[in-house]
């Protein structure tokens, strides 16, 4: 039996509601997570990982997070935690229906 995937959003909205800037935050941070990528699977340096895709949800820049990637790297997986924490960025978990592909 498959387990349930589970998702982390992150927005680009402060908790204030100010959009988060620079504008292309999403890509950077996918940017950063693009080297994780599951087992025996190769990628390009120009392609983002599966496991953090940027998106538009509801007009909002986000980044979603599979959270397969904690149990690969639990380093990355604490980095865009503390990432949204400390720029006070709205956050999402346990999303089980993959945000991608919902809208």
């Amino acid at each position: 039996m498959t387990s349930e995937v589970r998702y982390f959003i992150i927005f680009g909205l402060t908790q204030s509601g100010v959009a988060f800037r620079p504008s292309d935050w999403a890509e950077r941070l996918a940017g950063v997570l693009s080297p994780y990528r599951p087992v025996g699977t190769l990628g390009s340096h120009l392609s983002y990982s599966p496991y953090a895709i940027p998106t538009v949800i509801d007009g909002a820049r986000c980044v979603v997070i599979d959270e397969r990637l904690r149990e690969l790297e639990p380093l990355a997986w604490k980095f865009v935690h503390d990432f949204a924490k400390d720029n006070f960025l709205k956050t999402e978990s346990d999303v089980t229906v993959d945000p991608v592909r919902r809208h």
